[in-house]
């Protein structure tokens, strides 16, 4: 297996944005998106490990979040979060046959990067508990329990307040399994260092990419868990109906974090339709 390298590029308004590389050069790329409050640690070293060992894993850094920069301003621009990625895939020379995999809030960045920029560069989208769309009435972008509990407080600068709120968020990110002590430590201390102000911010905009859907041409998996509290699994149903050529994958009782509940499940389910293509 080809060593891990982390890689820097510069957005269209300057933002840096932060993304990490490993696996073999000429395997297909596979870009892997985090969710809201995340990094792209977030996966965990087991399934970045298992999965470059095929592809060409390319794990970013959304703007706002982990070592990627965090602008006062920008966040409620589609345009701007689809040049983040267009400027990764520019970095790496990806001009085809590359796999686009949001968790949560990255189904929203995969869509707003289609919507932008096309599915030249795109063979395949993989959404994982994802949201395709955001702002109320948006089916795409319904949320669950857990979420609404956390809102507002998870956005406020006083630490008493967030701390709580993240804390009962967590448990939704990785499930009730035993032993996931540690990842559920990790993906809070994630969403506890990304500033309040961009927490609240990726929430300060309104797009529906429902038509984007319907006319997508790329093949899709959607993989949600049934019992997920942060997106309601109905967002999955219905990018699942709108997308013509979607695989659905439907995890019964699993809440907002399948590859941190299952690592080998998520594997095996990703490789088998990536290697489908």
């Amino acid at each position: 297996m080809a060593g891990m390298a982390i890689r820097e590029t510069v957005s269209i308004d300057g933002t840096s944005i932060v993304y990490r590389v490993e696996g073999d050069a000429a395997a297909r790329p596979l870009v892997l998106l985090h969710g809201w409050a995340q990094s792209l640690r977030c996966w965990g070293d087991g399934v970045l490990d298992a999965l470059s060992a095929k592809y060409r894993v390319i794990a970013v850094d959304l703007r706002g979040h982990g070592y990627s920069g965090a602008p006062a301003a920008g966040y409620d621009d589609p345009k701007i979060w689809a040049s983040d990625v267009e400027a990764v895939l520019a970095a790496e020379r990806i001009e085809s046959g590359a796999v686009l995999l949001g968790w949560s809030y990255g189904g929203l960045v995969i869509c707003d990067y289609l919507a932008e920029f096309g599915e030249a560069a795109v063979d395949a989208i993989v959404l994982v508990g994802a949201i395709t769309s955001i702002g109320p009435g948006q089916k795409g972008g319904r949320v669950g329990s857990a979420m609404r509990a956390a809102i507002p407080a998870a956005m406020s600068e006083d630490p008493r307040e967030s701390i709580r709120a993240l804390g009962s968020f967590g448990t939704a990110l990785t499930g009730t399994a035993e032993g996931k002590g540690v990842a559920s430590q990790a993906l809070f201390g994630a969403s506890l260092s990304t500033p309040p102000r961009v927490r609240a911010a990726l929430f300060g905009r309104a797009v529906g990419h429902d038509e984007l859907l319907t006319g997508l041409t790329v093949p899709a998996l959607i993989l949600h868990g049934t019992a997920d509290t942060v997106v309601d699994v109905s967002a999955a149903r219905h990018a699942a109906e709108l997308i013509p050529a979607a695989t659905a994958s439907y995890w019964d009782g699993c809440d907002h974090g399948p590859f941190v509940e299952d690592p080998k499940r998520f594997v095996a389910e990703v490789s088998e339709f990536v290697d489908g293509l």
